[in-house]
């Protein structure tokens, strides 16, 4: 009897030790959100697998899986600040055993024994579990909690179906200018639901006060959102990858032949036109790359959409501006083209791949035969800074391929901007380095923050001319193009904005700028001649896809050489951006210290 008491005891604290690993953070002294909120879930998640299974050893097989990934979670807890996303099961589940090991090296038997223990620790609590019986739920009270929770599932299911009301005397909707797009397709579904069956919102007062991403922060029960969040992503992926499935260029090298040839395109990310002392800025933010022979800075290039997810499909394929906001696209992008030339393709991202903003750009980094996402730490303090793409950088240029496309996506100068430089980069003070969540609405802080952008350009500097020598190093034929997703507003003046998503000169306005090397140069002297010439045309993200083939001599039927400005035949098209609609940015005047984009004409509906 003592000793099936004493498995009990083990059993609860087992229980009790998964329940923990949220609050994990505390002890490398960090916070954890809303703690209340969090033990009052993980409590509840208890009780409804306790009530629903009975006893621990018909529910204890489920809990599998937390064991397994119990590892992983402390891991990216204790080093990232973040537990498992379904970015990291992405990671996993397209990371051969090869390229796992390579990774690990030595340490992968560490991580066998961790798993070893961590399997036999499971085994030893489902013999706990199978043979107490002391923790048996057979009273009336299991169907009390059944009757509460079915009646919780109930009205939660209501108010995903039909809305829940606005709180008494507050506004209908707050929210951020950043996340509009996706905010109003959330509110027009449920509209149309509504109008449907004509059933109204749940009351505000009736709402389940349950935070989902508290409830997936939970453990064990929270990995089920996370993994059903996964595959989520994956079946949009899929669904993405389906409407393109057949699609192809028809490409080919205007010139085939054997000689080594590499091709890269850098997409920066955050990064704002007069914050670069290449474009006159006052702060030596480019001392390194003003250094470089054969460096053009485009003096004119605007982006449509201030938003990663909605901008970079846009450069990447034929997209157009006014199709920017749509979600996916029927065709692929230039990696597709560049892999039908005879081009080995690379796409090296310090982003991260799977989750709410990011999938529409994966599936097409997913062309590439190289696809390498280095990002663990999401857009935290923990996050990578981009050197981590150097190292596999070098790899894609020693490649034995003769000819070769590297797509670079890096962090640059994403919110927090202190975080995305060492130490040794932090130029201007006062900055906000080290301050782990400052915020960015507050505007006592505008020193700091410009401070701390100013020298996230200047690491972008170094981590760019680093890019730029490796490819001097191979002594052949190579271009390089740059340009950024959209902007920043940094409080300008007298304007009390800040960060992306609104309608801004200074987040449409967006640096770039074309290096080439001197083989390449005596390759092809004539494009070098037009991108001269064009050096300060007026260009869109739209010109990134046709000059990005035209730089390798790519051809295809039906193509439009007149938008790609390394060729004698481009010409200057309308530049829409989306500001009340889509706007002629060219006819357009600038309001205010914010610079807002104001159409002289009225603006075209959006798509």
């Amino acid at each position: 009897m003592r000793s099936l008491r004493s498995s009990t005891i083990v059993l609860l604290l087992s229980y009790l030790a998964l329940s923990a690993v949220p609050f994990a953070p505390l002890l490398v002294g960090k916070p954890v959100q809303q703690p209340v909120q969090l033990l009052g879930i993980e409590a509840l998640a208890w009780l409804a697998a306790w009530a629903l299974f009975k006893r621990p050893a018909w529910f204890h097989w489920l809990l599998l899986p937390a064991f397994l990934a119990l590892p992983t979670e402390l891991y990216l807890i204790t080093y990232y600040g973040q537990g498992i996303s379904s970015h990291h099961l992405g990671i996993i589940a397209e990371t051969s055993p090869q390229e796992a090991l390579e990774f690990l090296g030595h340490t992968v038997w560490l991580l066998l024994l961790v798993m070893l223990a961590v399997i036999l620790w499971w085994a030893a609590t489902l013999r706990s579990a199978s043979r107490t019986r002391e923790l048996d739920w057979h009273d009336r009270s299991r169907w009390v909690a059944l009757a509460a929770l079915a009646l919780g599932a109930g009205v939660w299911a209501y108010g995903a179906a039909y809305g829940i009301a606005p709180q008494a005397g507050a506004a209908a909707a707050r929210v951020s200018s950043v996340s509009s797009v996706s905010s109003v397709s959330s509110v027009s579904s449920v509209s149309s639901v509504s109008s449907v069956y004509s059933l109204p919102p749940l009351p505000h007062a009736a709402r389940m006060p349950v935070d989902p991403e508290a409830l997936a922060r939970s453990w064990p029960f929270g990995l089920v959102l996370r993994a059903s969040d996964f595959y989520q992503e994956r079946l949009y992926l899929a669904e993405l990858a389906e409407r393109s499935a057949s699609f192809h260029f028809g490409a080919r090298q205007n010139s085939v032949d054997d000689a080594a040839e590499t091709v890269v395109l850098v997409i920066g990310e955050s990064s704002r036109y007069d914050r670069w002392r290449l474009n006159g800025y006052s702060r030596n933010t480019n001392p390194l790359l003003a250094q470089q022979a054969n460096l053009l800075p485009l003096k004119n290039v605007i982006t449509a959409v201030s938003a990663t997810r909605l901008s970079v499909p846009v450069i990447i394929s034929r997209k157009t501006s006014r199709q920017s906001l749509k979600d996916g696209f029927y065709e692929k992008s230039l990696i597709t083209a560049y892999k039908e030339a005879g081009f080995k393709t690379f796409w090296l991202s310090n982003q991260i791949s799977f989750g709410k903003y990011d999938t529409p750009v994966s599936v097409f980094a997913k062309e590439a035969d190289v696809v390498d996402f280095l990002n663990l730490g999401g857009f935290s303090s923990q996050a990578n800074f981009d050197e981590v793409l150097l190292p596999p950088f070098t790899r894609a240029l020693a490649d034995r391929a003769a000819k070769k496309l590297i797509v670079i996506h890096t962090l640059g100068s994403h919110w927090n901007y202190s975080q995305r430089y060492p130490k040794r980069f932090d130029q201007w003070q006062p900055s906000l380095f080290g301050t782990d969540k400052p915020a960015y609405t507050d505007l006592r802080l505008k020193p700091q923050l410009n401070n701390s952008y100013d020298s996230s350009i200047l690491y972008t500097d170094w981590f760019l001319a680093q890019l730029i020598e490796r490819i001097k190093g191979k002594d052949q034929a190579a271009a390089l193009l740059y340009v950024a997703d959209h902007g920043q507003t940094l409080y300008d003046n007298s304007c009390r904005l800040a960060f992306h998503g609104h309608n801004t000169d200074y987040e449409f306005h967006v640096p770039a700028f074309a290096w080439y090397s001197t083989p390449y140069a005596q390759r092809y002297p004539a494009k070098v001649a037009q991108l001269k010439r064009h050096q300060g045309a007026r260009l869109a993200t739209e010109n990134i896809f046709h000059t990005m083939l035209d730089l390798a001599d790519i051809r295809y039927p039906g193509q439009t050489l007149d938008w790609s400005f390394v060729n004698p035949a481009f010409q200057p098209h309308t530049r829409y951006v989306d500001s009340y609609g889509w706007t002629d940015y060219d006819r357009a005047v600038f309001k205010g210290d914010c610079r807002e984009v104001i159409g002289r004409d009225k603006p075209l509906k959006r798509e």
